[in-house]
Order: structure tokens, then sequence, then C-alpha cells
């Protein structure tokens, strides 16, 4: 087993005032050679916008881009039409292929929205551009991981243009559970933690640290105190 640790203290930090952002990986102008990526996932935003402000209309092309809201409304326009809002407990997914434009903005003017903006490298380019969300059920989030996304559309959660899966868990203090990985030969998990105290193969993690496991099988979750974490299995190349 090969296992990273990023502290959340050590993350990228950009703040534009109406934008203040987290980047686990390099992203815009922060930079750093050893944080490009995590196998095929690329970005690793925690964004907080202020209210009534947002990203204006921009192009995206050969991304799978995952948006999870932690709190607040985030109003969603894009160039196939779709206008929608998503909050917590929705999971949205845009697959950008040949190229799409669209805008993400605070649909209220008086509190912030906190949400995640992850992107995957895709297995294929050039696709169709594709949009999608799914609203979770929230119960299903305790005491257990539950699939929020896969590679297929018949499968339990949203999918995208890639061979990996994503999971929920809203955990109790004192909770353990095992991870099996999907695809152990090719895959790596990325845990980030959005709330609470973890260990991870006798790893401690706090409060939006974020950790890599590759080269095995399964990883060992305890929740050291009430927890939410997010975990990302993706290809490692």
């Amino acid at each position: 087993m090969k296992s990273i640790l990023h502290k959340a203290l050590t993350r990228g930090h950009a703040n534009h005032g109406w934008l203040d952002s987290h980047h686990t990986f390099s992203f815009a102008n922060y930079y750093d050679p050893e944080r490009i990526h995590f196998g095929m996932l690329r970005v690793l935003n925690d964004d907080q916008v202020a209210p009534g402000m947002g990203f204006g209309a921009h192009p995206h092309e050969n991304m799978e881009i995952i948006s999870i809201p932690l709190e607040g409304d985030l109003e969603h326009r894009d160039s196939m039409g779709n206008t929608t809002v998503i909050k917590e407990g929705d999971i949205q997914v845009m697959s950008a292929g040949t190229g799409i434009t669209h805008s993400e903005y605070n649909k209220n003017k008086d509190k912030a929205v906190k949400f995640l903006q992850i992107w995957i490298i895709p297995s294929k380019r050039n696709v169709k551009p594709r949009y999608d969300q799914i609203t979770l059920d929230i119960s299903s989030l305790k005491n257990r991981l539950a699939q929020i996304l896969s590679p297929s559309a018949n499968d339990e959660g949203i999918w995208i243009h890639q061979n990996a899966w994503f999971h929920l868990g809203d955990l109790e203090s004192g909770i353990s559970l095992t991870y099996s990985l999907k695809s152990p030969e090719n895959n790596g998990v990325y845990i980030f933690l959005l709330e609470g105290q973890l260990e991870i193969n006798g790893q401690e993690l706090s409060r939006r640290d974020g950790m890599g496991i590759w080269d095995t099988k399964s990883l060992e979750l305890k929740a050291l105190n009430k927890s939410k974490v997010l975990l990302m299995e993706v290809p490692m190349g």
C-alpha cells in the first residue's frame, strides 16, 4: 500500500473577495509540481461564494466536472439550455466533452454558498456534452458509505466517462467501516474529510484533510468524532 497525506492548511488558497477558494491540487495561480493531480482526479476545490456573486459564463472541454453543494443554493446555467439550482444533498455532473459554457451563481443575497468543485480527466475525449443532477436521500448516508457516482448510468448515483466511483458517508463517533476498491488493480482512493475526525489505516485526519491511497484492495475507516467523508476512487494512470 502507498499513501500521501495533504493536510488542510497545506492547500493552495485564493481569496478574491467574492470567492474564497482552497485548492487541494494546482489550480489557477496556485502551482505545486508535487500536487498536480491524484491519478485522474485533477481538481478538488473547496469554494465559498459571497451572497449574490458567482462565476460568469466560461467554457470547458474534455473534462468531467462534479459539483457537490455543502451549504446554500447554487444557480447553474449552461449552453445546453439548463437552468437549475443545486443545494446540499444534490450532486451535479457535466461532461464538457467537445465544449460547454456555463455559469454558477449564489442564488441567495443573504448568505454564502459553499460547494466542492471536482474535475476528473475523462476516459473518452470529445464526447457529446451532457448535464445531470440527482438529489440524495440524506438518511442513506448514515453510518455507511453511500455510492453517489459510478461509470454506469444503470448504477447508483450519477455517472461519468471514467472508471471512477464516489461514496459519501455521515458517520457517528466510533463507527468503523471497510471500503473495498471496485478496481484495485488500476485505481486508488482519495479521501477528503468534510467534517470531524477520522482514522484511515491508522492515520488521523482532521477537517478538510485529504489522503490518497493506492496499491491496495481495501482501506479501513474509523470515525473518532462525528464525521462526514467523501471517498473518490479513480484510475491512477
